[in-house]
Protein backbone atom coordinates (compact mmCIF):
# COMPACT_ATOMS: atom_id res chain seq x y z
CA UNK A 1 0.00 0.00 0.00
CA UNK A 2 1.54 3.63 -1.03
CA UNK A 3 1.94 6.05 1.64
CA UNK A 4 -0.99 8.62 0.94
CA UNK A 5 -3.38 5.70 0.94
CA UNK A 6 -1.77 4.25 3.98
CA UNK A 7 -2.04 7.61 5.45
CA UNK A 8 -5.73 7.38 4.36
CA UNK A 9 -6.50 4.52 5.59
CA UNK A 10 -5.26 5.26 8.69
CA UNK A 11 -6.98 8.43 9.34
CA UNK A 12 -10.39 6.92 7.87
CA UNK A 13 -9.72 4.44 10.37
CA UNK A 14 -9.23 6.79 13.48
CA UNK A 15 -12.31 8.53 12.79
CA UNK A 16 -14.34 5.19 12.73
CA UNK A 17 -13.13 4.58 15.96
CA UNK A 18 -13.37 8.42 17.98
CA UNK A 19 -16.12 9.71 15.58
CA UNK A 20 -19.85 9.56 15.40
CA UNK A 21 -20.89 5.77 15.74
CA UNK A 22 -23.49 5.56 12.74
CA UNK A 23 -21.74 6.09 9.35
CA UNK A 24 -25.25 6.06 7.88
CA UNK A 25 -26.90 8.96 10.42
CA UNK A 26 -29.17 11.44 9.03
CA UNK A 27 -27.41 14.71 8.35
CA UNK A 28 -28.41 16.57 11.60
CA UNK A 29 -27.97 13.67 13.63
CA UNK A 30 -24.33 14.19 12.26
CA UNK A 31 -24.95 17.92 13.04
CA UNK A 32 -25.78 17.24 16.31
CA UNK A 33 -23.06 15.31 17.10
CA UNK A 34 -20.79 17.92 15.46
CA UNK A 35 -21.82 20.93 17.04
CA UNK A 36 -22.04 19.31 20.56
CA UNK A 37 -18.67 19.13 20.14
CA UNK A 38 -18.15 22.84 18.91
CA UNK A 39 -20.14 24.09 21.51
CA UNK A 40 -17.69 22.99 24.37
CA UNK A 41 -17.11 25.61 26.86
CA UNK A 42 -19.42 28.01 24.82
CA UNK A 43 -22.26 27.35 27.47
CA UNK A 44 -23.62 24.10 29.37
CA UNK A 45 -26.98 23.17 28.09
CA UNK A 46 -29.79 23.15 30.90
CA UNK A 47 -32.52 20.17 30.99
CA UNK A 48 -35.11 19.08 32.82
CA UNK A 49 -37.18 15.31 32.16
CA UNK A 50 -40.74 15.59 30.72
CA UNK A 51 -40.62 18.99 31.31
CA UNK A 52 -42.87 19.58 28.37
CA UNK A 53 -45.50 17.11 29.73
CA UNK A 54 -46.37 18.35 33.22
CA UNK A 55 -45.42 19.86 36.14
CA UNK A 56 -46.54 22.11 39.07
CA UNK A 57 -48.64 25.03 39.68
CA UNK A 58 -47.99 27.98 42.42
CA UNK A 59 -50.16 26.24 44.55
CA UNK A 60 -48.42 22.56 44.40
CA UNK A 61 -51.41 20.89 42.39
CA UNK A 62 -50.38 19.17 38.89
CA UNK A 63 -50.97 20.29 35.70
CA UNK A 64 -50.40 17.87 32.62
CA UNK A 65 -50.36 18.25 28.60
CA UNK A 66 -50.82 22.30 28.39
CA UNK A 67 -49.61 23.67 25.31
CA UNK A 68 -46.87 25.89 25.54
CA UNK A 69 -45.85 25.66 29.01
CA UNK A 70 -43.12 24.28 31.09
CA UNK A 71 -42.48 25.28 34.59
CA UNK A 72 -38.92 26.47 33.77
CA UNK A 73 -40.72 28.35 31.45
CA UNK A 74 -43.01 29.79 34.03
CA UNK A 75 -40.14 30.92 35.92
CA UNK A 76 -37.72 32.12 32.62
CA UNK A 77 -39.88 32.74 30.34
CA UNK A 78 -38.80 29.86 28.01
CA UNK A 79 -38.32 26.58 27.66
CA UNK A 80 -35.17 24.07 28.82
CA UNK A 81 -32.35 23.66 25.92
CA UNK A 82 -33.03 19.92 26.53
CA UNK A 83 -35.90 17.43 27.63
CA UNK A 84 -35.93 14.09 28.73
CA UNK A 85 -38.44 11.27 27.85
CA UNK A 86 -38.56 7.58 29.03
CA UNK A 87 -40.26 4.82 26.88
CA UNK A 88 -40.89 2.83 29.74
CA UNK A 89 -44.03 0.84 28.90
CA UNK A 90 -43.63 1.04 25.34
CA UNK A 91 -42.90 -3.01 25.22
CA UNK A 92 -46.46 -3.26 25.96
CA UNK A 93 -47.88 -1.18 23.25
CA UNK A 94 -49.16 1.09 26.23
CA UNK A 95 -50.82 4.44 24.99
CA UNK A 96 -48.88 6.23 28.31
CA UNK A 97 -45.71 5.49 29.81
CA UNK A 98 -44.41 4.65 33.12
CA UNK A 99 -45.15 8.09 34.31
CA UNK A 100 -48.05 8.46 32.47
CA UNK A 101 -47.30 10.59 29.69
CA UNK A 102 -49.38 9.74 26.47
CA UNK A 103 -46.71 8.47 23.63
CA UNK A 104 -48.74 10.68 21.43
CA UNK A 105 -48.23 13.51 23.92
CA UNK A 106 -44.45 13.03 23.76
CA UNK A 107 -43.93 12.33 19.90
CA UNK A 108 -45.78 15.65 19.35
CA UNK A 109 -43.52 17.65 21.73
CA UNK A 110 -40.67 15.96 20.94
CA UNK A 111 -40.89 17.66 17.49
CA UNK A 112 -41.93 20.88 18.54
CA UNK A 113 -39.15 20.93 20.47
CA UNK A 114 -36.86 19.92 17.85
CA UNK A 115 -38.05 22.71 15.58
CA UNK A 116 -37.76 25.47 17.97
CA UNK A 117 -33.85 24.27 18.09
CA UNK A 118 -34.18 22.21 21.15
CA UNK A 119 -32.73 18.70 22.02
CA UNK A 120 -34.39 15.32 22.92
CA UNK A 121 -33.13 12.95 25.14
CA UNK A 122 -34.40 8.87 26.08
CA UNK A 123 -33.90 6.68 28.09
CA UNK A 124 -35.65 3.53 28.43
CA UNK A 125 -37.26 1.70 31.73
CA UNK A 126 -38.28 -1.40 30.26
CA UNK A 127 -39.71 -4.80 32.37
CA UNK A 128 -37.72 -7.72 32.22
CA UNK A 129 -37.51 -9.82 29.12
CA UNK A 130 -37.11 -12.55 30.55
CA UNK A 131 -40.43 -12.40 33.35
CA UNK A 132 -42.14 -8.90 31.37
CA UNK A 133 -44.29 -9.01 34.79
CA UNK A 134 -41.57 -7.54 36.72
CA UNK A 135 -40.55 -4.18 36.90
CA UNK A 136 -36.94 -2.71 35.66
CA UNK A 137 -36.73 -2.78 39.59
CA UNK A 138 -37.73 -6.25 39.99
CA UNK A 139 -34.52 -7.92 39.58
CA UNK A 140 -34.02 -11.21 38.14
CA UNK A 141 -30.35 -12.19 38.63
CA UNK A 142 -28.27 -13.06 35.18
CA UNK A 143 -31.06 -11.38 32.97
CA UNK A 144 -29.01 -10.30 30.06
CA UNK A 145 -26.83 -13.52 30.34
CA UNK A 146 -30.24 -15.37 29.71
CA UNK A 147 -31.69 -13.20 27.00
CA UNK A 148 -27.84 -13.51 25.04
CA UNK A 149 -27.98 -17.33 25.41
CA UNK A 150 -31.90 -17.82 25.15
CA UNK A 151 -33.95 -17.87 21.84
CA UNK A 152 -37.51 -17.32 23.63
CA UNK A 153 -36.41 -14.80 26.09
CA UNK A 154 -33.95 -12.70 22.78
CA UNK A 155 -37.14 -12.86 20.57
CA UNK A 156 -38.96 -11.39 23.31
CA UNK A 157 -36.21 -8.48 23.67
CA UNK A 158 -35.95 -8.02 19.76
CA UNK A 159 -40.16 -7.25 19.49
CA UNK A 160 -39.35 -4.53 22.24
CA UNK A 161 -36.30 -2.78 20.27
CA UNK A 162 -38.90 -3.20 17.08
CA UNK A 163 -41.19 -1.28 18.77
CA UNK A 164 -38.67 1.26 19.98
CA UNK A 165 -37.70 1.84 16.30
CA UNK A 166 -40.49 2.64 14.67
CA UNK A 167 -41.50 5.32 17.42
CA UNK A 168 -38.00 6.59 16.72
CA UNK A 169 -38.38 6.67 13.23
CA UNK A 170 -41.93 8.14 13.19
CA UNK A 171 -40.44 11.16 14.88
CA UNK A 172 -40.82 13.58 11.62
CA UNK A 173 -41.00 17.39 11.71
CA UNK A 174 -43.33 19.39 9.11
CA UNK A 175 -40.94 18.99 6.08
CA UNK A 176 -40.03 15.22 6.94
CA UNK A 177 -36.75 15.54 8.60
CA UNK A 178 -36.60 12.53 11.46
CA UNK A 179 -35.98 14.25 14.88
CA UNK A 180 -32.26 13.44 16.00
CA UNK A 181 -32.32 11.74 19.61
CA UNK A 182 -29.96 11.34 21.87
CA UNK A 183 -30.54 7.83 23.34
CA UNK A 184 -29.20 6.55 26.58
CA UNK A 185 -29.91 2.76 27.11
CA UNK A 186 -29.32 0.84 30.36
CA UNK A 187 -28.59 3.47 32.25
CA UNK A 188 -27.09 3.96 36.45
CA UNK A 189 -25.20 0.20 35.79
CA UNK A 190 -22.83 1.03 38.06
CA UNK A 191 -25.41 0.41 40.38
CA UNK A 192 -27.36 -2.96 40.68
CA UNK A 193 -30.78 -1.57 41.30
CA UNK A 194 -31.82 -2.13 37.71
CA UNK A 195 -31.64 -5.82 35.97
CA UNK A 196 -28.74 -4.69 33.77
CA UNK A 197 -26.80 -3.31 36.96
CA UNK A 198 -23.41 -4.71 37.99
CA UNK A 199 -25.10 -6.98 40.60
CA UNK A 200 -26.99 -9.25 38.02
CA UNK A 201 -23.97 -9.01 34.88
CA UNK A 202 -20.30 -9.30 34.25
CA UNK A 203 -18.53 -6.23 32.58
CA UNK A 204 -18.23 -8.80 29.32
CA UNK A 205 -22.02 -9.34 29.14
CA UNK A 206 -23.14 -5.92 29.62
CA UNK A 207 -20.94 -5.09 26.54
CA UNK A 208 -21.80 -7.89 24.65
CA UNK A 209 -25.57 -7.20 25.74
CA UNK A 210 -24.82 -3.05 24.92
CA UNK A 211 -23.38 -4.13 20.99
CA UNK A 212 -25.98 -6.23 20.14
CA UNK A 213 -29.05 -3.63 21.11
CA UNK A 214 -26.85 -1.16 18.91
CA UNK A 215 -26.51 -2.67 16.22
CA UNK A 216 -30.01 -3.98 16.04
CA UNK A 217 -31.50 -0.61 16.02
CA UNK A 218 -29.10 0.60 13.81
CA UNK A 219 -28.13 -2.23 11.40
CA UNK A 220 -30.99 -4.19 11.11
CA UNK A 221 -33.72 -1.80 11.60
CA UNK A 222 -32.01 1.26 10.30
CA UNK A 223 -32.52 3.47 12.97
CA UNK A 224 -30.11 6.72 11.56
CA UNK A 225 -31.25 8.97 14.02
CA UNK A 226 -29.55 8.28 17.25
CA UNK A 227 -26.65 8.94 19.21
CA UNK A 228 -25.88 6.75 21.74
CA UNK A 229 -25.17 7.71 25.48
CA UNK A 230 -23.23 5.83 27.93
CA UNK A 231 -24.65 6.95 30.91
CA UNK A 232 -23.14 5.45 34.64
CA UNK A 233 -24.13 6.09 38.33
CA UNK A 234 -21.77 6.97 40.82
CA UNK A 235 -18.22 6.05 39.88
CA UNK A 236 -14.97 5.84 42.36
CA UNK A 237 -12.35 6.09 39.40
CA UNK A 238 -11.74 6.80 35.85
CA UNK A 239 -11.11 2.39 35.71
CA UNK A 240 -14.52 2.01 37.69
CA UNK A 241 -16.21 4.15 34.89
CA UNK A 242 -15.00 2.25 31.85
CA UNK A 243 -15.18 -0.74 33.63
CA UNK A 244 -18.50 -1.83 31.59
CA UNK A 245 -17.91 0.86 28.88
CA UNK A 246 -18.23 -1.01 25.35
CA UNK A 247 -15.84 0.62 22.90
CA UNK A 248 -15.92 3.99 21.18
CA UNK A 249 -17.36 2.39 18.15
CA UNK A 250 -20.49 1.84 19.81
CA UNK A 251 -20.69 5.10 22.08
CA UNK A 252 -21.43 8.94 20.95
CA UNK A 253 -21.63 10.44 23.99
CA UNK A 254 -20.57 9.94 27.70
CA UNK A 255 -22.65 10.83 30.80
CA UNK A 256 -22.98 9.80 34.21
CA UNK A 257 -26.19 10.28 36.87
CA UNK A 258 -25.59 11.80 40.58
CA UNK A 259 -28.35 13.05 42.69
CA UNK A 260 -27.76 14.94 45.64
CA UNK A 261 -29.36 13.55 48.77
CA UNK A 262 -29.31 14.36 52.37
CA UNK A 263 -28.70 18.47 52.13
CA UNK A 264 -27.88 20.83 53.70
CA UNK A 265 -25.76 18.70 55.90
CA UNK A 266 -24.00 17.15 52.42
CA UNK A 267 -23.60 19.84 50.29
CA UNK A 268 -19.44 20.47 50.34
CA UNK A 269 -19.66 16.65 50.32
CA UNK A 270 -21.49 16.20 47.30
CA UNK A 271 -20.20 19.49 45.63
CA UNK A 272 -16.86 17.54 46.00
CA UNK A 273 -17.91 14.35 44.62
CA UNK A 274 -19.61 16.45 41.35
CA UNK A 275 -16.41 17.74 40.56
CA UNK A 276 -14.32 15.04 41.27
CA UNK A 277 -16.68 12.80 38.76
CA UNK A 278 -16.85 15.95 36.16
CA UNK A 279 -13.34 16.11 35.89
CA UNK A 280 -12.92 12.26 35.35
CA UNK A 281 -15.76 12.79 32.60
CA UNK A 282 -13.84 15.02 30.94
CA UNK A 283 -10.74 13.09 31.10
CA UNK A 284 -13.00 10.41 29.56
CA UNK A 285 -14.13 12.50 26.71
CA UNK A 286 -10.91 14.36 25.96
CA UNK A 287 -9.00 10.90 25.32
CA UNK A 288 -11.93 9.36 23.05
CA UNK A 289 -13.23 12.35 21.63
CA UNK A 290 -16.73 12.36 22.77
CA UNK A 291 -19.28 15.01 24.30
CA UNK A 292 -19.85 14.51 27.66
CA UNK A 293 -23.04 15.67 29.89
CA UNK A 294 -24.65 14.85 33.18
CA UNK A 295 -27.38 13.24 32.17
CA UNK A 296 -29.58 13.05 35.37
CA UNK A 297 -28.86 14.88 38.47
CA UNK A 298 -30.59 16.74 41.26
CA UNK A 299 -31.39 17.44 44.52
CA UNK A 300 -35.07 16.38 45.44
CA UNK A 301 -38.01 19.55 46.35
CA UNK A 302 -34.61 21.90 45.58
CA UNK A 303 -34.99 22.57 49.43
CA UNK A 304 -31.48 24.67 49.19
CA UNK A 305 -32.57 28.36 47.96
CA UNK A 306 -29.37 28.70 46.98
CA UNK A 307 -28.55 25.73 45.21
CA UNK A 308 -28.09 26.34 41.77
CA UNK A 309 -25.74 28.96 42.09
CA UNK A 310 -23.80 27.43 45.12
CA UNK A 311 -23.56 23.91 44.21
CA UNK A 312 -24.18 23.33 40.69
CA UNK A 313 -22.72 26.76 38.99
CA UNK A 314 -19.60 26.19 40.23
CA UNK A 315 -19.05 22.71 38.75
CA UNK A 316 -20.16 23.05 35.59
CA UNK A 317 -19.33 26.18 34.47
CA UNK A 318 -16.36 26.96 32.31
CA UNK A 319 -16.46 22.51 31.33
CA UNK A 320 -17.06 20.38 28.30
CA UNK A 321 -20.21 19.39 29.70
CA UNK A 322 -22.75 19.48 26.68
CA UNK A 323 -25.30 19.44 29.13
CA UNK A 324 -26.84 18.88 32.63
CA UNK A 325 -30.61 17.28 33.45
CA UNK A 326 -32.62 17.66 36.30
CA UNK A 327 -35.24 14.86 37.19
CA UNK A 328 -38.94 15.52 36.78
CA UNK A 329 -41.59 17.19 38.64
CA UNK A 330 -43.82 14.70 39.26
CA UNK A 331 -45.26 15.28 42.73
CA UNK A 332 -45.49 17.82 45.03
CA UNK A 333 -43.15 15.71 46.97
CA UNK A 334 -41.34 14.72 43.81
CA UNK A 335 -39.30 17.35 41.77
CA UNK A 336 -36.43 18.94 40.75
CA UNK A 337 -36.79 21.90 38.72
CA UNK A 338 -38.00 25.45 40.37
CA UNK A 339 -41.69 26.38 39.71
CA UNK A 340 -43.76 29.43 40.06
CA UNK A 341 -43.00 30.68 44.03
CA UNK A 342 -40.93 27.62 44.62
CA UNK A 343 -37.73 29.13 46.77
CA UNK A 344 -34.99 28.29 44.29
CA UNK A 345 -36.45 30.14 41.56
CA UNK A 346 -35.00 33.53 42.03
CA UNK A 347 -31.40 31.88 42.34
CA UNK A 348 -32.19 29.19 39.37
CA UNK A 349 -32.55 32.91 37.65
CA UNK A 350 -29.11 33.91 38.50
CA UNK A 351 -27.51 30.98 37.56
CA UNK A 352 -29.16 31.83 34.02
CA UNK A 353 -28.03 35.29 34.01
CA UNK A 354 -24.44 34.50 34.41
CA UNK A 355 -24.28 33.19 30.61
CA UNK A 356 -22.63 30.19 31.43
CA UNK A 357 -26.04 28.03 31.74
CA UNK A 358 -28.02 28.11 28.60
CA UNK A 359 -31.90 27.65 27.98
CA UNK A 360 -34.14 26.97 24.35
CA UNK A 361 -33.25 30.47 22.65
CA UNK A 362 -29.46 30.71 23.13
CA UNK A 363 -29.63 27.18 22.11
CA UNK A 364 -31.64 28.02 18.67
CA UNK A 365 -29.29 30.28 18.56
CA UNK A 366 -26.53 27.92 17.25
CA UNK A 367 -28.53 25.81 14.93
CA UNK A 368 -27.47 22.14 16.47
CA UNK A 369 -29.19 20.63 13.34
CA UNK A 370 -27.12 22.47 10.54
CA UNK A 371 -23.60 22.76 9.02
CA UNK A 372 -21.91 25.28 10.19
Amino acid sequence: MKRPLLFLFLLISCFSAFGQIDRKATKETKALYANLNRIQKQGVLFGHQDGLAYGLNRDSTRWMGEENRSDVKTVSGEFPAVIGWDLGKMEFDSARNLDGVPFDLMKKRMVEHCQRGGINTVSWHPNNPIDPSKTTWDNVDSTIKRVLNDKKSLKVYKKWLDKAAVFFKSLETSDGTLVPIIYRPYHEHTGSWFWWGAGHCSPEEYKEFWQMTVKYLQKKKKVHNLLIAYSTDRFTSKEHYLERYPGNEWVDLVGFDLYHRNAPASNEAFKADFKRMVTTLQEVATENNKPCAVTEMGLEKVSEANWWTDIVLPVVQDTKLSYFLVWRNGRPDHYYAPFEGQKSAVNFMKMIESGKVWLERKTADQRLYQTN
